[in-house]
Order: structure tokens, then sequence, then C-alpha cells
């Protein structure tokens, strides 16, 4: 038994007595790397302070274990790295506390999700006379190489998108403070279907509703921004096709017997972006808009009906239409082919946000 720097004792790959031999066996094929040292050892093999060290760890979403030796020569190597690009100037340590806080959350979600759903399903039922654990020790064995350089892929793909978008954007304030269609789809009743349904049901329900959802608004030029299990929030860089997106998603959900109502609120103008997240006004009042539409319905603000108008995308009125339409005939010409239809509804006090108009969006025939 040895005795790291706070006197806690551990065994020579810093083992807890009590703890499960397989369980750590496949802790260190995941982290590729046996544990040697304390935070305290670890942040001093860095060269960082210990109270830098535990704003990164903290930030990255690990629990704090005080001086138990359970870290790798990668979490110093992390850290050491995390460091380097606050001295060199690269990044302020607000900034490097960020990277490792946005970094952390996104990853958590991901291996939860994976654990629960992938994992199980693989180990499920296990072998005769073996335990899950031991089944799935060779299964992340094989698996994590190939899942470690997807997620490599993903990301990088991910990353060249989102950089384009910056590049093109018109200036520096609108790398931050951008111009976006926001939308929220919300499934309708479903605290009553929490008491009606069990628990997998429930649970199968929720994924079933946000892939479809998050199938649509990435097939369709979206972004899905995040998920809170019977709602979704999305965001586009045109009104257009953010109109599209919440028409075909209540148009899919609609065939679908088994999935609630749905109902869209979406809005337009300024949005702060922060590590991958949306704020605002316009998000408060798409939300606010979502709370208020009908079933299996859509409706807009104000501004983003004016941009559906500027964009052509919708007439400012059927009866606008209907003269283009006759002008047009009497020319020997197309009529416009507008894509969407807009219906003012009555103007109505939203909280905190004064009266708004809402609009009812649908989907327009040109036939």
């Amino acid at each position: 038994m040895t005795v790291d720097d706070s006197g806690s004792g551990t065994d020579a790959q810093g083992a807890d007595p009590g703890e499960d031999p397989l369980a750590l066996r496949l802790e260190q094929l995941i982290l590729g790397a046996e544990r040697r040292y304390t935070p305290f050892q670890a942040a001093r093999s860095a060269g960082v302070s210990m109270e830098l060290a535990s704003r990164f760890w903290r930030a990255m979403g690990f629990a704090d274990i005080g001086q138990a030796k359970a870290l790798t020569e990668a979490d110093v190597l992390a850290l050491r790295r995390l460091a380097g690009l606050v001295e060199a100037g690269l990044l302020s340590e607000a900034m490097a506390v960020q990277v490792a806080r946005s970094t952390g959350q996104t990853t958590a979600r991901l291996a939860e999700w994976q654990i629960d759903s992938f994992l199980e399903g693989l180990t499920e039922p296990p072998e005769p006379g073996m335990t899950r654990t031991e089944v799935t020790y060779p299964i992340v064995e094989l698996l994590l190489p190939e899942l470690e350089e997807f997620l490599v892929y993903v990301w990088r793909r991910q990353l060249a998108a989102s950089a384009g978008r910056v590049v093109q954007a018109a200036d520096d304030e609108e790398m931050v403070d951008r111009r976006l269609a926001v939308g929220f789809a919300d499934l309708v009743g479903f605290t009553r279907l929490t008491r009606r349904m069990e628990e997998e049901e429930l649970g199968e329900l929720v994924e079933a509703f946000e892939t479809t959802a998050a199938d649509l608004v990435a097939a369709n030029g979206g972004r899905l921004i995040k998920t809170l299990g019977d709602e979704v929030l999305y965001a586009a860089d045109d009104a257009g096709t953010a109109a599209e997106i919440a028409l075909r998603l209540i148009e899919t959900m609609a065939h679908d017997e088994t999935m609630p109502e749905l109902r869209v609120g979406m809005a337009f103008g300024t949005v702060t972006t922060r590590m991958g997240d949306v704020f605002g006004t316009t998000v408060n009042l798409a939300s606010r808009l979502t709370s208020i539409a009908p079933k299996d319905a859509v409706l807009v603000d104000t501004a983003f009906a004016e941009e559906l108008i500027r964009t052509q995308d919708a007439p400012s009125s059927e009866a606008e239409a209907a003269e283009e339409a006759a002008a047009a005939e009497k020319e020997g010409e197309e009529p416009p082919a507008y894509r969407f239809a807009l219906q003012p509804m009555w103007q109505r006090p939203v909280r905190g946000l004064g009266v708004v108009e809402p609009w009812l969006l649908t989907r327009r025939d040109n036939g």
C-alpha cells in the first residue's frame, strides 16, 4: 500500500481497496492509462496552480475527489495544454474555462447516451454466466478507437460549418449578436402523458420525437440548439428555412399516430449566441408564441412575417397575391409562386414582452 501526498491509502495502481476490479479495468481501457496522480500531484506536474486546475476540472464537469489518486498522465497533459494556451496569449483564462465547460457539457451528454442506449443494447442479454461488465469490456475494446475517430470527424465537420457561418458574418458584432430565425417545437399535453404512460414507453416517445426533429432540422438547413424532452429549440439563418422546418415538423408528426399534436412558435431578430446556445428577446418571444399556438399550428412574430414578405416567400396578403396573379395573367406571365401564407391573428399581451401580433403560418397552395 502506497501513500500519496495527502496521506490517502491506495494500491500501486491508485485503486480504492473496495473498488470493483472489472470497473477499474474498464476505466483504464477507456482512459488508456493507469491512475498515477492525486489532483495536487497532477497540477504540480502540469505546472499550474491547484486553484486553476480545480477551475478547469469543475468546468469540465468532474467531481471533486479530494486528494485521491485517481488521475492519469492524460489529465496532466490536458491541464498543461489549456494552461499553455493561456500562457501563449491565445486564450484568456476565462475563455479557457469556457472551452473546458462547453466541451465537458457536450461530451458528458454524449457519454451518458452512449452508455445508456448504445452499450446497454449491445450487452443485453449478457452471455450465459457473464456479468454485463464482463461483456462490456471486449465490446468497448473493439469500438473505442472507431468511435473516437468518428467523434473527431463529426466535430471537425461541425467546426468547419460553424466557422463558415462566422466568416460570412457582416461584421465583428454579428459574430456574437446575429439576426436569426429561432423556433420552438413543443409536444401538446406532454405533462398529462407522463401520468398515463409507463416510463419506458414515455422514453421511447421522447426519443422518437427528438430523433425526428433533429433529422428534419438538419436535413432542411437548420441547426438544432437543444432538446428539452417535450420541446426542441432550433435556429436558421433565414426565415424561409425556419418556416419550412416548422411546417415539415407539423406535417410529419401529424402522420404519426403515436405522437401527440405539435405546436411551433418562431421569431426573427437579433440573437446572442454563447457556447452553442442562443439567448435574448427573440428567443423569449419564440418560446411565448409556442405556448399560445393552436394545436398542429405555427405562430410567428411580426418581424418573422415581414422577413418572409421581404424575401418573397409569402405575400403581404392574399388580396395582394390575387392582384399580382391577375396582373401576371393579363401580361401572359407566370404569377409569383409564394411558398407560405400568413394570416394576422388578434393582438395579445405576452408576459414580459408587452403586446404582440402573432401571425399564423401555413403552406400556400399555388394551384
